[in-house]
């Protein structure tokens, strides 16, 4: 059993785990694997933030949403959800990465980054995307093309 007590301004923090996982038996690095503070911070607080992500596919990308009786069609809505999800990760982690935005979850990052009005412009060689002058987020926007610009061109 893992228990950890904590005591913050709002209230007490009690957590537990309890797993039939061995303590010991297990020779060299094995040995560390199941210790109390490992098994809680990396597997227990792992899960948790797995569930985290679902729940960001299920509430911000409707990925729980199945409108047809055709399995295919709700497979690939599923796909198209996991697909967006990957996309606004990689976002996050790379484009935004030391901004306010750098923790955000998916939905707050559509409604504030993504959600936004632009003017499109198609021409025969390009798609412009004209963003408005007084947007707030301005430097952000910038700062993160710069930032996904210097992996795509460490990545030729």
């Amino acid at each position: 059993m893992v228990a950890k007590a904590e005591v913050m301004a709002a209230g007490d923090n009690p957590r537990f785990v309890v797993t039939n996982l061995p303590a010991e038996g297990f020779r060299g690095e094995d040995r560390q694997r199941f210790r109390a503070a490992r098994l809680y911070e990396e597997i227990y607080c792992g899960r948790g933030e797995m569930e985290n992500v679902l729940k960001q596919q299920t509430l911000d990308l409707s990925a729980d949403r199945h409108s047809t009786h055709q399995l295919g069609s709700n497979q690939l809505r599923l796909w198209l959800a996991t697909l967006a999800y990957l996309l606004l990760e990689r976002l996050r982690s790379v484009g935004l990465r030391g901004s306010e935005l750098a923790r955000a979850t998916v939905g707050t990052i559509r409604t504030r980054l993504l959600k936004v009005a632009a003017r499109v412009t198609v021409s025969v060689r390009r798609v412009w995307v004209r963003l408005s002058s007084a947007d707030p987020l301005q430097a952000l926007y910038q700062r993160c093309a710069r930032q996904l610009g210097g992996v795509a061109a460490g990545a030729t």
